[in-house]
């Protein structure tokens, strides 16, 4: 069944971290499972990160001229950049073997790609031309490695995904408050209530 590519599922902040969100229940082997398991969605994934991550990308549309071509780039780029700022957003810094896998795999998102590409906020080149899916993400995975930006990597409390907290005090700690920090708070009202409820038989 094709995946519904709403704005929630663009929750990480950067493309970069939204694409490592396309692995749900990351590290629960029960439930876990991956929306790029269909190769046909990474394609339908770009379609919407192209609006939902227009400023990141300058308004330049993502393009994936072969799918499954495509993949074996993207899963190595979401893994790698999955491996290096989760263990960073858990303690802190970079370990060298990861952020060597992260270099080696945004190198080949970007060989072949020709053209221009200023890393920044937003990505700079010509207005309007498309950008290969993986030379996009590669660039939005390399601009995470500042320190400024590497400190405000988080883990949702809820749901485990990667976001990039750019709140004022750096206090989030749900990726959505309106999915998850409402579900944790529903959660938490209904163990209250189960409590009272126990005490009460």
């Amino acid at each position: 069944m094709a995946v519904s590519w709403i704005p929630q599922r663009f929750s990480g902040g950067v493309l970069a971290l939204d694409v490592t969100n396309t692995v749900v229940l990351r590290g629960d082997a029960a439930r876990s499972f991956d929306r790029f398991d269909d190769v046909a969605e990474i394609g339908r994934f770009a379609e919407a990160a192209t609006v939902q991550r227009a400023a990141e990308l300058g308004s330049r549309p993502l393009a994936v001229a072969d799918a499954r071509a495509a993949a074996p780039k993207v899963v190595a780029l979401r893994e790698a950049t999955d491996r290096l700022f989760r263990k960073a957003a858990l303690h802190g810094g970079m370990d060298t073997d990861d952020l060597a896998l992260l270099l080696s795999a945004c190198a080949v998102g970007l060989t072949g790609q020709g053209g221009r590409i200023e890393v920044g906020k937003p990505m700079r080149g010509e207005p309007g031309r498309p950008i290969a899916f993986e030379a996009a993400l590669s660039v939005s995975a390399l601009s995470l490695l500042p320190p400024e930006r590497l400190e405000r990597i988080r883990i949702c409390a809820n749901c485990r995904w990667l976001f990039l907290d750019e709140s004022r005090n750096r206090s989030r700690i749900w990726c959505d408050m309106s999915v998850c920090g409402n579900r944790r708070k529903a959660q938490r009202h209904y163990r209250r209530r189960k409590i009272v409820d126990d005490a009460d038989a």
